[in-house]
């Protein structure tokens, strides 16, 4: 029966592990801690940027818990479902030909193989924009946790 439980979880996992992009650019802009912890790291707010694959002169920094002490230290402690978004044009901004109406750019790993903060590209063009939405997920259960940011089309 463990043998069983174990190939189900191994067999969610790599599925959930293919639908996760990973060519995306990630940059940690720093960190904040708000939990001292005596053992292990402090819990901390961390500041990340995800640039957007396909428009260039966008930015979006999304902001979110990370939990510390011994769980946090080894990379097994879940995150809790806080986070914020705001993204910005560093330049014109135009859309590429092609480019599909809704589409997930990143991932930020929130525990351990079970739960993301996934990054989608939605593009509204009846107002010329991009809109950046950041949702929680876990592998079994989603979460309606999710933050919105939109950045004009400025651009042919």
């Amino acid at each position: 029966m463990t043998r069983l439980i174990a190939a189900a979880c191994l067999a969610g996992i790599a599925g959930f592990a293919g639908a996760v992009p990973s060519a995306h650019a990630e940059t940690r802009i720093g960190a904040v801690a708000t939990n001292f912890r005596l053992l292990g790291a402090d819990d901390k707010v961390v500041v990340e940027r995800l640039d957007d694959p396909k428009i260039p002169n966008v930015a979006c920094y999304a902001s979110f818990a990370r939990t510390g002490g011994v769980k946090g230290s080894l990379g097994v402690a879940t995150d809790p479902s806080r986070f914020a978004l705001s993204c910005i044009a560093t330049g014109p901004v135009t859309l590429p030909p092609g480019l599909p109406a809704k589409k997930q750019i990143a991932a930020i790993s929130a525990s351990f193989l079970v739960k993301h903060f996934n990054l989608y590209r939605l593009v509204d063009p009846d107002h010329k924009a991009v809109v950046y939405m950041l949702i929680s997920t876990k592998l079994i259960h989603g979460s309606p946790a999710n933050a919105v940011s939109a950045v004009p089309v400025t651009g042919g």
